[in-house]
């Protein structure tokens, strides 16, 4: 469960302009040793990318399926893959 991975996760529902890109970033830090970023896409979907260990990223997953997140999700479709360079933290974008 120590293996390095990046977690790309889709998130739908009424989750833009409810805080949510910034409840993503507070969870990431809480759960610390995650970097990558949370943004909004044009169809009303929230990207997040989180690098780290499997555990840390699949923590964050469950977070984000869960009952606790602003607005309402409706759905997180992931896809995982190799570590990429260039991130330091965890940015909202």
């Amino acid at each position: 469960m120590h293996e390095h991975v990046r977690a790309t996760a889709w998130v739908r529902g009424r989750v833009q302009e409810v805080g949510f890109r910034w409840w993503t970033r507070a969870r990431a830090l809480e759960i610390g040793g995650l970097t990558g970023y949370t943004s909004n896409l044009s169809d009303g979907r929230v990207q997040v990318v989180a690098q780290g260990t499997r555990a840390d990223c699949e923590r964050l997953l469950e977070l984000l399926r869960g009952p606790g997140t602003p607005g309402r999700v409706t759905g997180v479709t992931e896809i995982w893959g190799e570590l990429r360079p260039g991130y330091d933290g965890f940015a909202i974008r």
